[in-house]
Parts: C-alpha cells; sequence; structure tokens
C-alpha cells in the first residue's frame, strides 16, 4: 500500500462514503425544494424531487439477488450495491392535475424543506464526530 493509498484505505472503514452520499442528496433536494417553492404560481411547473434513501435501503437488504454487469450496454438486475447508489432527481407523475395547472403544493414543500434540514444538519455532524475521532487516534489521544 502507498503512502497516497492510506487516508483512503482509512475512510472506506469508516461511514464517511456514506455520509457523504447523502449530504450530496440533500444539498440536490435542497435545491430541488427551492426550485419548486420558487414556481409556486408558476403556471404548467411540474415539481420535482430527489430519490435516494428508498434505493439505499433497498442495497442494504440482506436478501434478493443481484446480477452482474459484463458491458456497459447491459441492464443491471437485482439489488444494487451501496457504492453505485446515487441520488435522483424526478419528476412525480400526478395524473389527477388538470392541464396548465402546477403542482406545488406551499405547505408540503416547506415541511420537506425543514426535514432536509435537518437531516443535513444531522449528516453534518455525524461527519465532523468523525473526523474529530480520527484526528483524537493521529495524536494519540485516549478516546472521549
Amino acid at each position: 500500500m502507498k503512502l497516497v493509498d492510506i487516508p483512503n484505505f482509512i475512510f472506506r472503514k469508516t461511514n464517511i462514503p456514506l455520509l457523504h452520499k447523502g449530504l450530496r442528496a440533500y444539498s440536490m433536494r435542497q435545491k430541488s425544494i427551492a426550485d419548486n417553492i420558487a414556481n409556486v404560481d408558476t403556471p404548467g411547473f411540474r415539481r420535482s424531487e430527489v430519490t435516494f434513501e428508498e434505493d439505499l435501503k433497498a442495497a442494504f437488504k440482506k436478501e434478493g439477488i443481484r446480477g452482474y454487469v459484463t458491458h456497459e450496454k447491459h441492464m443491471p438486475i437485482g439489488k444494487r450495491e451501496i457504492e453505485k447508489v446515487k441520488p435522483k432527481y424526478i419528476i412525480p407523475k400526478d395524473p389527477t392535475l388538470p392541464s396548465g395547472m402546477n403542482n406545488v403544493d406551499i405547505d408540503k414543500e416547506m415541511a420537506e424543506l425543514a426535514k432536509n434540514q435537518i437531516r443535513y444538519q444531522g449528516a453534518s455532524i455525524l461527519i465532523g464526530n468523525i473526523f474529530s475521532r480520527l484526528k483524537s487516534a493521529i495524536r494519540g489521544e485516549g478516546v472521549r
């Protein structure tokens, strides 16, 4: 193992990569919610969402099969590897809306905004705690 590979090795043994994915998802979701709120009165606007948690939960499940892709044009089957789970923008289908109206509910968006801010803040605190423990370990200090 090269000296340059040591930080990557150490970080992979922590929850930092997973929390980083979460922070990226929450950041994308923040932009999506802000866009929805900004267009609350725009006729014909369709709200967007960011999906992440459902895919992550599915990747953590023990049961199920996982297919291996041997060519870039093959479709993946079964559950996905955790490393490959990424947040995605989607526009949910809402067939109940009449043509020309938008589907932004400001109350729902504000509630989602608050939940997302709490998630982002929690993930940031957890990453900070991990870095604090790593720094203590590097300095040779005892566990706090």
